[in-house]
């Protein structure tokens, strides 16, 4: 079994997606996050049902988080206090406590569509691969699944820059792992992705 392990911040103003509050201000940016976070999930639950967590910061204590877990049946448990690859390690030595193979994902990738989610949790479940990444643009990843612990993929890596992706590669490499590179994406971070969301969003009719 292949369970998905959801990163989310409590929707609050000012405290989400900074980089577009001087287009949107603060309301209208915590507002965008809310929605495509929402997105995210009803998309992993019908990826993975009954196998999704979400893994909330600062603390589970929004009511945000709460109403996802009485709406999509999702589990809570808090982020720890940490840097992002300690954060994501922990995910995923929890998560493999309870499953399998782990997948961590974030909330502001639209192109982590159903299909998208099973292809990965299928190239895990073959065991054909210790590694899935799904490759962002920026040169991060919105994706990264595996079948047992990894902490060399996690620690000492320059996290929000444009070497992250390069980076694991070379530490997956290092450690003579197998891994599957999946289709390239895209998440919204700029206000330059905002005019890309809504044509996303039109041609799915939403």
């Amino acid at each position: 079994m292949v369970r998905f392990a959801i990163f989310a911040k409590a929707p609050r103003a000012g405290s989400v997606k900074t980089r577009l509050i001087p287009a949107l201000g603060p309301e209208g940016a915590a507002s965008l996050y809310r929605r495509l976070a929402v997105a995210q999930i009803e998309r992993t639950v019908r990826a993975a049902p009954g196998c999704v967590d979400l893994w909330c910061a600062p603390d589970a204590d929004d009511e945000f988080f709460a109403r996802c877990a009485e709406e999509f049946g999702v589990d809570l448990y808090v982020q720890p206090d940490a840097d992002l690859g300690t954060r994501m390690h922990t995910a995923a030595v929890d998560t493999l406590r309870r499953a399998d193979a782990a997948v961590v994902i974030g909330t502001d990738c639209p192109g982590l569509t159903v299909d998208y989610l099973a292809h990965a949790a299928s190239q895990l479940e073959a065991k054909q691969h210790d590694v899935v990444i799904g490759p962002c643009e920026d040169g991060g990843y919105a994706l990264i699944g595996m079948r047992a612990a990894q902490p060399g993929l996690f620690s000492d890596i320059a996290w929000s820059t444009p070497e992250v992706a390069a980076t694991t590669r070379r530490r997956l490499r290092a450690l003579g792992l197998r891994w599957q590179e999946l289709p390239l994406l895209w998440d919204v971070d700029d206000a330059v992705d905002l005019p890309r969301l809504a044509r996303w969003e039109s041609a799915r009719g939403k």
